[in-house]
């Protein structure tokens, strides 16, 4: 009888009993007959938490990383490829044989992948609501579709603008607004980023990263003004089977 080798895979990240990675990579394991794959949250309350995860877990191959450690699982970790140093958040890290570990960002191809089929001609420049560690690969990968963004945080600095100063105006300019917020996730459904919807028409695409609920309260008011709305279930899934890729080549 041949052993089946063990390979273990997670998600990093805090209040993650909602995600869905678990559930994704356990149908996929299931469904394309990946026997001896498992994969199971890592659910810390501080960062601090996470080399432990890595010397009580020799078997761990790979992990997701989710809110809130995008970014700060930086410092703990051996290398990073070339794109997660020009983000400057990961979402993925690679476990080598010798227990280094690699750090990748797969967010910017998913939200890539999921937005370019939706571009017209007259979607020229993106707003992108939040400056959280998902908001960098959403912004990296319109600088790959040459669409040039502003972020827009609580305050205004560097290059953001506030949420008071979202007027008709700014409607006018920026044909593309992106929640990369979790303002919204379930179980707080009746939450939304405190922006004029009411200006909103059909020639702008509201594209939400969350996926729980399918239809934020975001995208609800958008669409009430005809825009064409998108929500981050693709996206995921895109970058799902990217890091799947990153950990086994």
């Amino acid at each position: 009888m041949i052993d089946t080798v063990r390979k273990r895979f997670g998600l990093l990240g805090r209040n993650i009993s909602y995600s869905f990675s678990k559930g994704y990579f356990t149908d996929k394991f299931i469904n394309e007959n990946f026997e001896g794959c498992t994969y199971e949250n890592f659910d810390i309350a501080e960062i601090d938490s996470f080399p432990e995860i890595i010397k009580n877990n020799l078997d761990l191959k790979g992990l997701n990383v989710t809110i809130p450690y995008k970014e700060i699982v930086l410092p703990f970790l051996d290398k990073l490829s070339k794109k997660a140093v020009s983000i400057g958040a990961v979402n993925t890290i690679k476990i080598t044989k010798k227990g280094k570990l690699k750090g990748y960002n797969t967010d910017y191809y998913g939200f890539k992948k999921s937005l370019e089929p939706l571009l017209k001609d007259h979607h020229k420049k993106a707003l992108i609501l939040g400056t959280g560690g998902a908001s960098k690969g959403v912004a990296f990968a319109l600088e790959e579709l040459k669409i040039p963004y502003t972020f827009v945080s609580r305050e205004i600095k560097g290059n953001a603008i506030d949420y008071p100063g979202i007027n008709s105006t700014t409607f006018d300019n920026y044909q593309i607004i992106i929640n990369s917020t979790p303002v919204g996730t379930s179980p707080n459904v009746d939450l939304f980023p405190l922006i004029p919807y009411e200006y909103f028409t059909e020639k702008h695409i509201a594209f939400d990263l969350i996926y729980n609920p399918a239809e934020t309260q975001f995208l609800k008011k958008a669409k009430e003004n005809g825009a064409q709305i998108k929500n981050g279930l693709d996206m995921l899934i895109y970058q799902a089977e990217k890091a799947w890729k990153i950990w086994n080549k």
